[in-house]
């Protein structure tokens, strides 16, 4: 039975990820699904859902740089470009990285890099430090259809197939986070 979650229950929202839930919660743009990010079995269920080759991977969002340092291999990233990074977070900028052997294999698919964000839009933030870390982020839509903008829309993708929803406003952007490679600059996704 899919559960709907205040802002102000953020910290159930979370509790039910780490019981191997998979949540919607609103991003700067688009509604996004997430779950533990070490937790394989919701990975797969999330995956399932959004019916998304799993060879594509996702991206991970957090509220703080702590909560992604350790998915970065540092030794491979230049102090220039660590900090010209970090001075672009908290906001809506998704950079891809070398990926520690912290990241999980399903995490990335395909990919040898990580993508990660360091969130500046408040209930996605609230939402994992309530969970204490990172979290899975990929667009809440099935694959192929337009990402969810709004809660009900969401819930009709899904229905009692997704665990639960933090019912919460969008960040006001038009479109997803530009991704970008941080050792060359160059634009993944516009």
């Amino acid at each position: 039975m899919l559960r709907r979650f205040a802002l102000a229950e953020a910290d159930a929202a979370a509790a039910l990820m780490h019981a191997g839930g998979v949540l919607a919660y609103p991003t700067e743009a688009v509604f996004g699904l997430g779950c533990d990010p070490h937790d394989h079995a919701a990975f797969e269920r999330l995956f399932a859902l959004k019916q998304r080759p799993p060879a594509q991977g996702v991206l991970l969002i957090a509220a703080e740089f702590a909560q992604v340092e350790r998915y970065i291999e540092l030794a491979d990233v230049p102090g220039e470009v660590l900090q010209q990074v970090r001075a672009s977070w908290p906001g809506p900028y998704t950079w891809i990285f070398p990926r520690s052997a912290e990241v999980p294999a399903w995490i990335a698919g395909a990919h040898a890099g990580i993508a990660l964000r360091v969130t500046a839009h408040e209930p996605a933030a609230a939402l994992c430090r309530a969970f204490g870390g990172a979290l899975v982020s990929t667009s809440a839509n099935p694959h192929g259809q337009p990402p969810a903008r709004e809660a009900q829309i969401v819930a009709d993708y899904f229905g009692d197939a997704l665990d639960g929803l933090l019912d919460a406003p969008l960040g006001g952007q038009s479109h997803p986070t530009v991704i970008r490679d941080a050792l060359s600059g160059a634009i993944i996704r516009a």
